[in-house]
């Protein structure tokens, strides 16, 4: 069995990370790497970004300038009767 365990590699781990650093410079370094990652990006559009965005605007226009619709939906049982009635759209 080793005679090394989780619990002596713990207690002799030293840190080498640059946020111990003696130096107050590569310390504030490192800070500012660590935000600079953490703020977030702006996110770049592109052209096809766009296209799809006036596709969807002109779609949206398109249908309100229609009249509005009304749908009704009716279905009949093998026995005749009405087994389901579903109205969609504008109602009065």
């Amino acid at each position: 069995m080793s005679e090394v365990t989780a619990l002596t590699e713990l207690a002799n781990f030293v840190g080498k990370s640059t946020l111990t650093s003696e130096d107050a410079t590569q310390r504030r370094r490192t800070m500012n790497e660590i935000i600079s990652r953490l703020q977030p990006r702006p996110v770049r559009r592109t052209v096809g970004d766009l296209l799809g965005a006036v596709l969807a605007l002109s779609a949206r226009t398109r249908r309100h300038g229609r009249p509005r619709t009304q749908v009704d939906i009716d279905v009949f049982a093998p026995n005749g009767k009405r087994a389901v009635r579903m109205k969609l759209g504008y109602h009065e």
